[in-house]
């Protein structure tokens, strides 16, 4: 297993596994202008090169914003996305961050479990915020994680 930034190099492979993941995708141009506005984006990619994981976040003033976290659909439940959020954490202590921020919808339960297990609590629901099937919408789960300051991995 390889871990570093994705590079714009990487976006074709990454929208496809994203393809693969939602009904829902974010598009090309979502991960490009995420990488060129500066936001943080760790990939995990097989010895093979084949992308397994990745995160894209936004850091900001005191804290951070996870835009998306995604994990191949035959990588899941291997340990990448806490593993990423495991480095986004400790990213954010690196930077004085104080807290890491995100949405997830409210159907995606293995994901709020995750996020629970990863000690991230929930401060309210937007409605109707993700696109879901035959023109309806989805809500989505407004998660936060406080960050103590000290160096210790976050996920150990």
């Amino acid at each position: 297993m390889i871990q570093r930034a994705m590079t714009l190099a990487d976006v074709d492979a990454v929208q496809a596994v994203e393809a693969q993941a939602y009904p829902f995708p974010w598009s090309r141009g979502n991960f490009v202008d995420s990488l060129l506005a500066g936001h943080l984006a760790p990939l995990r990619l097989s010895a093979a090169g084949a992308v397994q994981a990745y995160a894209v976040a936004m850091p900001g003033v005191e804290e951070m914003h996870l835009l998306n976290l995604t994990t191949a659909p035959a990588e899941q439940r291997r340990g990448h996305a806490r593993a990423l959020l495991g480095g986004l954490l400790d990213e954010c202590r690196a930077r004085r961050l104080h807290k890491l921020w995100l949405e997830v919808r409210g159907s995606n339960a293995a994901a709020l479990a995750l996020y629970a297990a990863c000690g991230f609590t929930t401060q309210h629901v937007r409605r109707g915020y993700y696109p879901a099937g035959r023109g309806e919408r989805e809500d989505a789960v407004v998660m936060m994680r406080a960050l103590d300051g000290q160096a210790e991995h976050a996920l150990d």
